[in-house]
């Protein structure tokens, strides 16, 4: 994923075979700031399957709106496999959707105190609260990494729904 073109024609793909299964679709976003749902919604007509998202940068929010367990916080830090699973699951929960979809990570250019990485992300997909998740590990360059946490998550998408 190189830029917003390449985004844009992915996402009016993904959109296309959401849209046809029947399915509906929201997400949870952290590193991203709202990049995919932003991209969703510039598909004319998603309001047919996209039922909205959550941008959600504390972990207070992640906790108390999307249901992620104060113990993973706690215990694997926001940004980790665990969270980005339970933010799937918690915002298909929340918006009673088909499918959900978590990121979180660093995006860059700093990682975390804990010493994770910048460039570190994950992103998990749920589908009807079955969950797969992916680690990504990329150049900490910010507006590239969030391109490419979003690209992945309509690729896990597109699976699921194609």
């Amino acid at each position: 994923m190189k830029n917003r073109e390449e985004l844009e024609r992915l996402v009016q793909e993904v959109c296309a075979a959401i849209k046809e299964s029947g399915m509906t679709l929201s997400v949870a976003e952290s590193c991203t700031g709202g990049l995919l749902s932003a991209a969703i919604t510039e598909v004319a007509g998603c309001s047919a399957y996209y039922k909205g998202g959550i941008c959600s940068y504390c972990n207070e929010i992640k906790h108390r709106i999307l249901g992620v367990r104060q113990e993973t916080l706690d215990t694997y830090t926001a940004v980790s496999d665990q969270t980005a699973r339970e933010m799937a699951l918690g915002v298909a929960e929340r918006f009673d959707t088909d499918l959900g979809a978590g990121i979180t990570g660093y995006a860059g250019p700093d990682g975390g105190e804990d010493g994770t990485p910048a460039g570190t992300i994950y992103v998990a997909v749920c589908c009807r609260g079955r969950v797969r998740s992916k680690h990504l590990q990329l150049e900490p360059i910010r507006a590239q990494a969030r391109l490419i946490a979003a690209a992945e998550v309509l690729s896990m998408l597109q699976e699921i729904a194609g």
